[in-house]
């Protein structure tokens, strides 16, 4: 009987040693980091999400469950690296490295949109001549390409009248751009927000901007979840998806804005970056998660943008890569149907959403 007992209790044992150890891991990446290397970024939902750690709040009580986020320098070239690796389930990403990790086999689904028409930011040097996009034909001009940043500027190139061909671009991530820039190596850079304080302070300038341009300028981003992670975990996937729509919610009410900044400053940018980045700009319009025509046909172009780029061939069978499911179910859930507007193709109010009633577009 003892030696019975014995092995019931070895076997009690390794039972609950082995459920220990069946712990669930999710794994949050990110294209890009913060200043000095922030595990922290801003400008959407999910960021916003990652400063409060509300995921972890999400699972605190889930003994089984650890939070695991990787923020990429390399951004959406390094971080479909690891996508390919096994090593995410959950990221964000432009919509052309996006585009280009699903059509060389990445098996994921586009869940929710992240952030629509953020502004790109053209600038030089204090002392430079360069006055506006045209002037920067025949220059020495940094760009992230294999980026969302990469087919944006192109279309405001051709606006003004130029091409890819016209420029001497050269290819860097946002840190080193900055650097380069602003150590005069090259003569102008297209980026994002970073640059707004750097402008503040007078260490470059910014000549252009598409904010407040036409609404198909800018860059837009979606998030995604690997097809093995949402099969073998719909609930946990679902329970994600549940609380970044929550947060898009809570940071699209008008009242929250300042709240909004102070969560993205963590990322190692001042408060006053996004108060002038986002002025006279509601973050209902940036953060609407909803899958609508506007977001479709931005991808739709972005493929053809990399077809022309020889990112891929053929033609990638856009609209079955969308799984709206879980922002539906999101929605619902959060008793959050109709609050934001979907947009046309061309940025227009298609259908008003509670948010947008007393507003015009």
């Amino acid at each position: 009987m003892k030696l019975k007992h014995f092995v019931s209790a070895l076997a009690a044992v390794i039972l609950f040693g082995g459920a220990a150890a069946a712990e669930t891991v999710i794994r949050f990446g990110h294209p890009g980091v913060g200043t000095e290397n922030r595990p922290y970024a801003f400008g959407d939902a999910t960021t916003y999400t990652r400063a409060r750690e509300l995921i972890e709040k999400e699972f605190a009580n889930d003994k089984d469950v650890k939070i695991e986020w990787t923020y990429f320098r390399g951004a959406g070239p390094a971080l479909n690296e690891s996508v390919a690796a096994g090593q995410l389930d959950f990221f964000l990403l432009g919509d052309l490295p996006a585009i280009v990790g699903r059509a060389r086999g990445l098996d994921h689904k586009f869940i929710f949109a992240t952030g629509r028409n953020n502004p790109i930011y053209l600038a030089v040097p204090p002392e430079s001549d360069i006055k506006s996009v045209e002037d920067v034909k025949g220059k020495k001009v940094a760009l992230f390409k294999g980026t969302n940043l990469q087919n944006a500027t192109d279309r405001i190139l051709e606006l003004h009248g130029l091409g890819e061909k016209d420029v001497r671009f050269v290819s860097l991530d946002a840190n080193a751009a900055i650097a380069a820039v602003t150590s005069g190596n090259v003569d102008a850079v297209f980026g994002g927000q970073e640059y707004i304080p750097l402008a503040q302070k007078g260490v470059v300038k910014i000549v252009y901007t598409t904010r407040g341009d036409d609404p198909t300028l800018g860059r837009n981003s979606s998030y995604l979840v690997t097809t093995k992670f949402a099969t073998e975990n719909p609930a946990l996937t679902q329970r994600v998806v549940n609380t970044f729509i929550k947060a898009a919610h809570f940071l699209s009410l008008d009242e929250n804005r300042q709240e909004a900044f102070d969560g993205w400053a963590r990322s190692g940018l001042p408060k006053e970056t996004f108060e002038e980045d986002f002025k006279d700009v509601r973050l209902s319009h940036i953060l609407n998660p909803l899958i609508d025509d506007y977001v479709v046909a931005r991808y739709k172009e972005q493929a053809a943008a990399a077809q022309k780029y020889n990112l891929l061939k053929g033609d990638p069978a856009i609209d079955s890569w969308f799984d709206r499911s879980y922002l539906q179910q999101a929605l619902k859930d959060l008793k959050l149907e109709g609050f934001w507007s979907e947009r046309g193709a061309k940025g227009e109010i298609a259908v008003r959403g509670a948010i947008d009633a007393e507003k015009t577009n």
